[in-house]
């Protein structure tokens, strides 16, 4: 299929604007309406049938099933006071300094990542570094910045690390002895040069004292059934990925049965929960993937995968770091969810060497630290921190991520590429 017809001109002009939506959000609106927005155009335009466009929600159904999964964790863990008495420890432990406040938060951020995935960061970790902040009367954003990046430098330790890998691997992901063997070099070159970055570059906002006196509430009955939750969901999660098992059904349903547990303990009806949890986000989740429905549909990926096999017969190695460069881009121009899933059906159409393989996948999950919309982790992150009060523009974070990003991104890839 040709990539200049009319037809597929309009597809990428929707999806384009629908982007720059998501990107920029014009009036303040919602990243979810210009995603959603954008999707009801290609079809209304007669560009998408509504069969493709509902079998391309449909493929994101374990997404969504993660997603309310660990939606409901956070929620319970915050309102049952499990951040707040978390965080009262983490400024004690911290005694007095912004600094090893900073290394605690940040080594907290790369447990949560590699055993919860980076959405839970997100969700999970964002308001209970808030708390940590807040109870140490510390400046917040410098410790809020860390659940952003950790969230995608620490997100392929594992395969359950972040979801985009199974999207990138989908069937043919290797056993984790393997996907040790190949990521955990680069992961822990990736995790240290963000720290170092994110280190320098907010120093001057940590070295102002915290407090160090500061008062452990009680932990009530709630939020230690949270807690419980927090941890039987991380167990699962490594069973499930172990078996070669989808993580979203079993996250939902440890979801669905600690907030059963704790609201039959208070005696309380889950309305009041549900309020609260920003359901948006699965509207936006949907809305990409149509539009990364309607962009295959123009033949882009056909392209995308001749172009490969094409640059692979010369150089493996050129191939590899053009893949790996180029995707790391892309993620920030459609967010990684989208295009890890061009990824995968660019890789589908023939057997390609390990060394594109890894490094596509290593760019799907760096390469999002380079802006605020690159990956649905960090938009989660956003969202997290306006039900807080703050908000981070997109040129504030574009910023920092050309500080952070391309140095993580370069040596990952190098350390993966080397060895070959």
């Amino acid at each position: 299929m040709s990539l200049l017809t009319d037809g597929a001109a309009a597809t990428w002009g929707i999806a384009a604007l629908a982007t720059g939506g998501v990107i920029l959000r014009p009036w303040r609106l919602p990243e979810a309406i210009w995603a959603v927005i954008g999707a009801v155009a290609l079809v209304g335009f007669g560009l998408l049938p509504w069969g493709d466009a509902l079998t391309a929600i449909g493929k994101g159904t374990d997404v969504y099933l993660f997603l309310i999964g660990m939606m409901l964790l956070a929620e319970l863990a915050r309102t049952e006071g499990l951040f707040d008495w978390a965080a009262a420890i983490a400024a004690r432990k911290a005694r007095g300094s912004a600094g090893r406040l900073f290394g605690l938060t940040y080594v907290v951020g790369i447990v949560v990542t590699v055993f919860l995935s980076n959405d839970a960061t997100a969700v999970v970790l964002t308001p209970a570094v808030y708390a940590v902040a807040r109870a140490a009367g510390a400046v917040p954003l410098p410790y809020l910045f860390i659940c952003a990046f950790i969230a995608n430098a620490a997100s392929f330790v594992l395969p359950i690390s972040n979801p985009a890998n199974l999207v990138v691997f989908g069937s043919q992901m290797p056993p984790l002895l393997t996907w040790l063997s190949w990521f955990t070099l680069p992961s822990v070159l990736a995790i240290g040069a963000t720290f170092v970055v994110l280190r320098l570059t907010q120093a001057g906002a940590l070295r102002a004292p915290i407090a160090a006196d500061v008062t452990v509430p009680a932990l009530p009955p709630g939020g230690h059934m949270a807690a419980w939750g927090l941890g039987v969901t991380a167990v699962v999660l490594l069973l499930a990925s172990a078996f070669g098992l989808d993580l979203g059904l079993p996250t939902a349903v440890c979801g669905l049965a600690t907030a059963a547990a704790v609201l039959l303990h208070r005696r309380d009806a889950p309305w009041g929960l549900l309020r609260r949890i920003s359901w948006e986000v699965l509207p936006l989740v949907a809305g990409l993937f149509v539009l990364v429905e309607g962009l295959d549909r123009t033949g882009v990926v056909h392209l995308l995968a001749a172009t490969l096999q094409d640059a692979a017969s010369r150089s493996v190695g050129g191939a590899a770091w053009g893949t790996g460069v180029i995707v790391a881009v892309t993620t920030n121009l459609m967010n990684n969810l989208p295009a890890g899933l061009i990824v995968q059906s660019t890789l589908a159409q023939s057997p390609m060497p390990p060394q594109i393989t890894g490094a596509a996948l290593i760019a799907i999950d760096l390469g999002p630290n380079l802006s605020v919309t690159g990956s649905l982790a960090t938009i989660l992150w956003l969202v997290a921190l306006r039900r807080e009060g703050i908000e981070v523009g997109a040129l504030q974070f574009l910023r920092l991520g050309l500080l952070v990003m391309p140095p993580a991104l370069l040596l990952a890839l190098a350390s993966f590429l080397l060895p070959w």
